[in-house]
């Protein structure tokens, strides 16, 4: 292994340690000059590895751990932002709901519900966990199927989608930034912006291991029709980037 390749290891590794480190700290703890930092720095953000930001990095996240295992992950700070999205939707009588992890949580805390409610997804898991409650009526999406995750995709779910509109889609992310949310299965992203663009305002379920973080696709940058739900205060930069857009931010 040459030492430009083990370097970008280090630089990898630090950035899933520290997303928010400096150019100048880094250079620091590798021991190299900055203007090296620099370049190993655009070199792994041409590969799509990381995502240069002012001053540093962030590393991207390509994929995600299948569902079952997000499942294990995190589950006190996703109950609680289940929780504000119960209450942030308000009397709404139609939703969109997502796949993944977070939206599941949610889906549990709807599933009490005492009023009557519409849901659309294209989750399984979501399906069946809010078809227990009478008031509820499912509609699951049609589409190919994506087994790892347990939900649909592809043109007949799209085409779906875009026949209904509902006042709120409440959506997972695989990465939160400054310029917007992204996920991480290309499939599924391109669902959750149909979703998204269907919907009058989105609520974005996401806890605080997303922050600084780029996936491969993304779904939508920051914009008033938008609020982040979330378990923690985002950094500062993170914070600053979403309110400048307008967008709303419901946190720790």
């Amino acid at each position: 292994m040459s030492k430009k390749t083990q370097r970008h290891d280090q630089i990898l590794s630090i950035l899933e340690v520290n997303p928010s480190i400096r150019v100048a700290e880094m250079a620091d703890e590798l021991g190299v000059s900055s203007e090296t930092v620099r370049r190993d720095l655009s070199e792994l953000d041409e590969t799509g590895r990381i995502k240069r930001t002012y001053g540093g990095a962030v590393r991207t996240k390509a994929f995600e751990p299948a569902l079952a295992e997000r499942l294990q992950l995190h589950v006190k700070a996703r109950e609680q932002i289940a929780q504000r999205a119960l209450e942030r939707i308000g009397d709404a009588g139609s939703l969109f709901i997502s796949g993944g992890a977070t939206t599941l949580h949610f889906a549990r805390a709807l599933r009490g519900i005492d009023r009557q409610l519409t849901v659309l997804t294209p989750a399984f898991s979501i399906a069946t966990e809010l078809s227990v409650n009478p008031l509820i009526q499912v509609m699951a999406l049609p589409g190919i199927v994506e087994p790892r995750e347990g939900l649909v995709y592809g043109a007949e779910t799209i085409k779906c989608i875009k026949q209904f509109r509902t006042p709120i889609a409440v959506t997972g992310a695989s990465g939160v930034d400054e310029e917007g949310m992204s996920e991480a299965l290309l499939h599924a992203g391109q669902v959750y912006s149909a979703m998204i663009d269907a919907a009058d305002e989105a609520l974005i379920l996401a806890d605080a291991s997303k922050f600084g973080f780029r996936s491969l696709q993304r779904i939508i940058d920051w914009q008033p029709n938008l609020t982040l739900i979330t378990d923690e205060r985002p950094p500062p930069s993170l914070w600053d980037a979403i309110r400048q857009a307008e967008a709303s931010i419901i946190a720790g």
